[in-house]
Order: C-alpha cells, then sequence, then structure tokens
C-alpha cells in the first residue's frame, strides 16, 4: 500500500545481535559481581511457556540476552561455569505443528556462544508445554537447580516481589520450585540490575526503534486516510493494522482508536462506534518491529478542521509538549515529587497550571520505551544519555467531549535537546487537518 517501509533482518544483523547478547551477558555478570562479590552461582534466565493458540512473544529479557525467542527454554550462565541452553524436547512432533523462529541447533550454539544444549527434561506429550508442567518435562533442570541449592549455590534471576514484573517468567520460577525444595531461599532478584542495562539503547536498538516509528507513521498515514464522518474507529483501526502486518510488525500494544467523548477514557479499546462531523478522534498506536515498541498518539478532527474550543485545547497540549520536551535531557526524571524543578511530570503539570489545564491533566507525562513499550527501569529512574522515553501531555474535558494527547518518542542525548525519533509524523494543525482533508 505505502511501498516497503523497512527491510527484512540480515543475516549481519542476526550475528551482530549474537555478539551484543554475550556481551550484554557479560556485563550483567560483572554487576552481580560487583553487588555480592561474596555470592557464588550462576544467572537463570526463564522464557514464558506459550499460551494455547495466543501468538508467542519471548519476555524481553530474555530476547535481550539471548536473542532468542523460542517459548520453554531456560538459559544459565556464569563466570566459572559454562552457558547452558535448556530446551523442551518435543521429538520430531513440534515441527509438524508449529513454525519455529529459531531453530536450536549447533549453529545456534556457536552464534550465541552457548557451551551446552540440553534437554529440559524427559519428552513432552504434545507440541507444547503446558503452564502446569510435570517435574520429568523440566527434569534435567531441576536436577541442575537440586544440585545447586544442596550445594549452597545461588540463582540470579528475574523474580521482583514487589510488582507484577516479569509475571510470565515467575510463574515458571513457582512451578519449578514445587519440584526443588528450598529453592527460593537461593534465589536472589537481579531485575534491577537487568533495567540499568536495559536503560540505555544502543545504536542497533535505535535504529530498530527508528525503523518501528517508521512503520507507525505510514500507518497513521492510512488512518487519516480513512478519517471522515459517518466511518467507523474499526475501520480507522484496520489501515493502521494493516499497514502493521504489511511491513512484518505486530502491534506493540492494544490500538486505541477513540472518537468523541470516548477520548477521554484512557485506556479505550473498544474501537467499534461511528465517527460524526465535528468529533474528534484520538489515535494511540504503535508498531513492534524486531522486538523493539514505537508508541504514538495523534488526534484528528473528523470533518477536517477543528472548532475554535477544539483548536485551542489542541494547541496548548502540543506547546506543553514543546515546553516539557526541552527539559528533557540527562539528569532529569520522568517524575520525582521531591525533586520537582527536575521532574518532567511536575514541569507539565505547572506548565497546565499556568494557563488553567492542569485539572485535565489526568495521566503521567511520559514512560521509558524499547523492548516493552513501558520499558524498564521505573518513570522514578534519572534520565541519561541513552535512554528513549515517551512525552505525552493530555487535556481531557468529558463535558466538552474533547480528549486530546498528543505523543512522541524521544532519545535521550548527551548535552543537547533530545533527538524525536517520530518528528515526521505531523502533528501541528495545519497538517492534522490537511491530512484528513486528503480523503475527502
Amino acid at each position: 500500500m505505502f511501498g516497503d517501509i523497512v527491510s527484512m533482518i540480515t543475516d549481519d544483523q542476526v550475528i551482530d545481535l549474537a555478539n551484543r547478547c554475550k556481551t550484554r551477558r557479560d556485563a550483567l555478570l560483572d554487576l552481580i559481581t560487583q553487588q555480592y562479590p561474596e555470592k557464588l552461582g550462576s544467572v537463570l534466565l526463564l522464557a514464558p511457556i506459550e499460551m494455547g493458540h495466543y501468538k508467542f512473544l519471548q519476555e524481553s529479557s530474555f530476547y535481550y540476552f539471548s536473542g532468542i525467542s523460542e517459548p520453554a527454554v531456560a538459559l544459565m550462565f556464569s563466570k566459572k561455569q559454562s552457558t547452558t541452553l535448556y530446551q523442551p524436547d518435543f521429538g520430531s512432533l513440534r515441527a509438524k505443528w508449529v513454525h519455529s523462529v529459531d531453530v536450536i541447533n549447533e549453529q545456534t550454539k556457536v552464534l550465541y556462544g552457548i557451551d551446552e544444549l540440553q534437554n529440559l527434561g524427559k519428552p513432552v506429550v504434545g507440541y507444547q508445554v503446558d503452564p502446569y508442567f510435570s517435574a520429568v518435562n523440566y527434569q534435567n533442570l531441576i536436577d541442575h537447580l537440586s544440585e545447586m541449592v544442596s550445594n549452597k549455590k545461588t540463582i540470579f534471576t528475574l523474580y521482583p516481589t514487589h510488582s507484577s514484573a516479569y509475571a510470565s517468567v515467575k510463574m515458571v520460577l513457582d512451578r519449578l520450585a514445587l519440584f526443588v525444595p528450598n529453592l527460593m531461599n537461593h534465589v536472589i532478584d537481579v531485575s534491577d540490575l537487568v533495567a540499568k542495562l536495559r536503560k540505555k539503547k544502543d545504536m542497533a536498538e535505535i535504529e530498530m526503534m527508528y525503523q518501528a516509528v517508521a512503520i507507525t507513521q505510514a500507518a497513521f498515514q492510512a488512518a487519516a486516510h480513512v478519517i471522515k464522518p459517518e466511518a467507523t474507529e474499526a475501520q480507522v483501526q484496520a489501515a493502521i493494522e494493516y499497514i502493521f502486518t504489511e511491513q512484518g510488525a505486530t502491534p506493540a500494544y492494544a490500538s486505541i482508536v477513540a472518537g468523541a467523548v470516548r477520548a477521554t477514557i484512557l485506556h479505550y479499546h473498544t474501537n467499534n462506534m461511528t465517527l460524526h462531523k465535528g468529533d474528534l478522534v484520538l489515535i494511540d498506536a504503535g508498531a513492534r518491529y524486531g522486538h523493539y515498541c514505537a508508541d504514538i498518539t495523534r488526534v484528528f478532527p473528523v470533518s477536517g478542521v477543528l472548532s475554535k474550543e477544539q483548536k485551542k485545547i489542541y494547541e496548548m497540549v502540543l506547546a506543553t509538549q514543546e515546553h516539557v520536551a526541552s527539559f528533557a535531557k540527562p539528569g532529569m526524571w520522568i517524575s520525582n515529587a521531591e525533586q520537582q524543578d527536575m521532574s518532567l511530570q511536575h514541569i507539565a503539570i505547572n506548565f497546565l497550571k499556568k494557563h488553567g489545564y492542569d485539572q485535565y491533566f489526568i495521566h503521567g507525562i511520559g514512560h521509558h520505551l524499547g523492548l516493552d513499550v513501558h520499558d524498564v527501569p521505573s518513570r522514578s529512574s534519572q534520565l541519561e544519555a541513552g535512554d528513549v522515553i515517551t512525552i505525552e501531555p493530555g487535556i481531557y474535558i468529558p463535558e466538552q467531549s474533547i480528549g486530546i494527547r498528543i505523543e512522541d518518542n524521544y532519545w535521550i542525548v548527551a548535552d543537547n535537546q533530545p533527538v524525536c525519533l517520530s518528528e515526521d509524523i505531523p502533528k501541528s494543525v495545519k497538517d492534522i487537518e490537511n491530512m484528513v482533508k486528503q480523503s475527502f
């Protein structure tokens, strides 16, 4: 429809990813040694188990350190022991039912710096691992973990107890703990160290995010061509996600297409109502490409022209975004109630308060972006060069059926204004009006 925006991932990119994964594992081991010098053990990373007939998406940190997108595998590594990848034993059955993204073989082993390939356990009955797997299906890993516990070794893994983060892999570890007595007493969560590594994007990651944004830009152009009175939110969503599919991407999250008062519902996903003349329609959507996410929001006038009041509020939101972006640099925080002069959240609130709109801004100013839409770390971490964040002010006035949010993706760089990865997606009043008018 819009032509090829991105090229397929090349063999050179795969080799580069494999090398970066090895470097990342070494960096994680260095951080663990620094923080836990007295502890001896190994890092255990668990891939989630695929759920029924839903398309599998690899857990982001497992992908970050392994480059492997297969479900129900496990990776164990340390400074002194070999790096071992455990995989389910499906025999030849799985290949008849499921297309594997990664074929794990001797070539994979060499490429990704894996010393040993082992089966998780006894052969699996069927072509998927059951979420309530039996001990025999993970027996080899269970035996290794039991030996570590017996020898008072530490298992460094992803198990933050204070949040829902890593829920899909915590479920696997919880299941393993039923078969390995005293396992959890030997577990140390290293999700904070992983976040420290993942938050700073290297150039290959930035390039992948640019690709995701480019696909999203084409999707918004397609959406604008569909918007007109009596079109439906579903038709707009279909135009967006057609482009994602055409370009080898998937939605990074559930697309929001919200007309009129529905745009004041922050996570409106019904997307089935009719758009009417005079309405605004808010679109919050992003492509996931090569595991990396875009997250963009734009608002369009269904009739092709903003009313006087709509334009006034739209320009206030846009001015807020530009104001906040001018402060987005290393040393700032996305949100910090104790350092409000250095907090993008409070800078946004104070700017809107000055113009009488702060009570209509009801969410956070932004979040980290990367392998996850709400990427690690939390909003309370100090910004550093290499971070990618969203800046997304909004004003929501239900009684006027006005919900306006403008969201872009920014790469934080040293000693300079942030680089807006999505700067080519139109957002001035004139540009968004013209995008819709073109379809008329």
